[in-house]
């Protein structure tokens, strides 16, 4: 890889259309000069938008995609509709040939999961991809996984997540032995599902090798930063994702009614207004937008769908930091740790489907 961050942008993706991804990569291009841009789309609609971007308009090309993956297409269809036509299609493809360091996407999270899968492939002895957050706390950041790839998981789902995570939290803090735990309704070990106590049985033996098992978590230990990395089913972890950034949300806008209550309120504020900036920064939810794909064979972000630029500027950011410390080479290499808890991949259902829609005519 060089010096430069080459970033392939699906730029069609996400709820706003191509002008968050633009104006996000400009404002992220004022933080980090070393990048350039693919951006794959409508070129009709990304190119005026570029042109208004004059900063950024002679490291970026445009790669022309008619075909668009919308929010309520599911992963059957958007691949039967988007393969090698689509700007998704087409922003994963630029990975693959070694055209970009990342794709970034906003769009539809199945889509983008099934069309990455398929085009990327998991990396070997992975049974299934998941996502990955990068999780401010009160003691430093986390890695909390899955948020929404996979929904319900089995032991040996949820050990390839605990390896993933590990991985990713070594890569991206400099932690020689990251401690892990799994998210539980409680602690004791009689407590949780099957799946849950198993993988928790298989970390336990595997325990100092690549990664510290800690035990059973429980949802207020996300906050508190008990562990470096937290582990979970798409289900759950979506749910614990989604009720931050609302609580974020909600807690933000107690402070901002309380500091307008009356003018001794507002005469604080302002006396104490670095602070509330730092506060306000904490609390704004757009921290914490971008997820990373771990498990491929090739870094992909997925950013909200419905984030503003500077939340898009957030999660080309987690992107750049993936691929300028060549966290998929740190994973593949932790991944050789685990011979005997990667074994016997299993073939995902997305993969199921994936090579279902490969046999039939598009």
């Amino acid at each position: 890889m060089s010096d430069v961050i080459r970033i392939s942008v699906d730029a069609m993706g996400g709820d706003k259309g191509p002008r968050v991804a633009v104006e996000g990569a400009r404002l992220f291009w004022k933080e980090r000069r070393n990048v350039s841009y693919i951006f794959h789309g409508r070129q009709a609609e990304i190119e005026p938008l570029l042109d208004a971007c004059p900063e950024i308009r002679p490291l970026s090309r445009i790669v022309h995609a008619d075909t668009v993956i919308s929010m309520t297409d599911k992963p059957s269809q958007a691949l039967r509709k988007g393969r090698g036509t689509s700007s998704m299609w087409a922003a994963l493809q630029s990975v693959k040939d070694g055209e970009a360091d990342f794709a970034i996407s906003g769009g539809n999270t199945g889509a983008l999961m099934a069309m990455a899968t398929f085009c990327l492939r998991p990396i070997e002895g992975i049974s299934r991809p998941g996502i990955a957050a990068i999780w401010p706390t009160l003691r430093t950041d986390i890695v909390v996984l899955d948020v929404g790839a996979t929904i319900g998981g089995d032991a040996k789902q949820l050990t390839d997540f605990s390896i993933l995570g590990a991985a990713l939290a070594r890569a991206l803090f400099d932690q020689e032995l990251p401690t892990v735990g799994l998210l539980n309704v409680g602690t004791e070990e009689m407590k949780g599902l099957d799946a849950v106590k198993e993988a928790g049985q298989i970390l336990t033996a595997a325990s100092g090798s690549g990664f510290i098992y800690h035990g059973f978590v429980e949802g207020d230990d996300i906050g508190k930063g008990t562990v470096d990395v937290v582990v979970t089913e798409g289900f759950a972890g979506n749910i614990a994702l989604k009720t931050a950034e609302g609580t974020a949300r909600q807690v933000g806008s107690y402070i901002r009614d309380a500091l307008k209550a009356d003018l001794v309120s507002m005469l604080g504020a302002a006396i104490a207004g670095q602070a509330l900036q730092a506060l306000k920064r904490k609390l704004d939810p757009r921290n914490i937008n971008g997820g990373v794909f771990l498990g491929l064979n090739g870094p992909v972000i997925k950013s909200h769908g419905g984030t503003d630029e500077v939340g898009f500027k957030g999660a080309l950011g987690l992107g750049y930091e993936i691929a300028r410390n060549k966290v998929m080479d740190k994973i593949a290499e932790g991944m050789r740790r685990f011979p005997t808890l990667t074994a016997a991949p299993q073939i995902a259902p997305i993969e199921a489907s994936a090579q279902e829609i490969e046999a039939k005519p598009a």
